[in-house]
């Protein structure tokens, strides 16, 4: 009776269907949401990816949300995840370099020289998109700027502050807004928008997308960090605009 027991247990438990390990899973700036698709694809494994600010991914990781790697496009918010012993810290490393440029509609003329005056007049009643100031790090790269060239004062009454910078770039995109502060790629993925004036790079810190494990990563991550890494993955980046800073052979 006993064998005959323990017999049947093993049959049900055998026909229970393996449990699957969960795929990668990696917390990624919202700015990277084409080209990472590609990226995706090209590694051919399984890998979960969820867009947002980095601001908003950063303390979700910190608060325990299963990510296994996390990509974010400002620094600061990566040191303080090293700083919250979230990331594996000898895995933390600068990945890509981005441009940040002013947008208006698709058809918009170029501008040589944003002058306050110029940039009221396109705007109008309207308002200048941009990511949020106070965590999104296209929004605060984009106050960089526009207080460094004497801008900001004379335009922070009239913003449209978004939770990340893809939201800002489809408010001009859809003719919400004349005017958006965007990154290059983000202007380069997007044809109902034009990049009407190369904001230029010392006007605002330089801009980084650093990279890491968490420390809940599981094994298989490792291998996709590498692809990151890898010259494959950073010719994907290249084609999209982004600046790759680092490939293995």
């Amino acid at each position: 009776m006993f064998i005959r027991l323990c017999i049947c247990v093993y049959l049900a438990f055998s026909a229970l269907p393996a449990v699957a390990e969960r795929p990668i899973t990696v917390f990624a700036a919202a700015s990277l949401s084409t080209v990472l698709n590609d990226v995706v694809t090209a590694w051919k494994g399984t890998v979960s990816v969820s867009y947002g600010g980095s601001g908003l991914l950063a303390r979700q990781v910190a608060l325990g949300a299963p990510a296994d790697l996390v990509l974010l496009a400002n620094p600061n918010w990566m040191d303080w995840l090293v700083q919250n012993d979230a990331v594996f810290p000898d895995t933390r490393q600068d990945l890509l370099a981005n441009r940040l440029v002013l947008i208006g509609p698709a058809g918009a003329e170029k501008i040589s020289d944003p002058s306050l005056d110029k940039i009221l007049d396109i705007l109008g009643s309207g308002r200048l998109a941009i990511g949020q100031t106070d965590s999104v790090p296209a929004g605060q790269y984009a106050r960089a700027y526009l207080q460094n060239t004497g801008l900001w004062t004379g335009v922070e009454h009239a913003l449209a502050e978004a939770e990340n910078v893809r939201i800002a770039l489809s408010y001009v995109a859809r003719r919400e807004a004349p005017l958006g502060i965007v990154y290059a790629t983000d202007a380069k993925a997007e044809p109902q928008v034009k990049a009407i004036f190369d904001i230029p790079p010392d006007s605002h810190p330089a801009i980084r997308y650093p990279v890491a494990l968490t420390i809940t990563a599981q094994a298989p991550a490792k291998k996709f960090l590498t692809f990151l890494l890898s010259a494959e993955a950073s010719a994907i980046f290249d084609a999209h605009g982004f600046t790759p800073l680092k490939a293995k052979e």
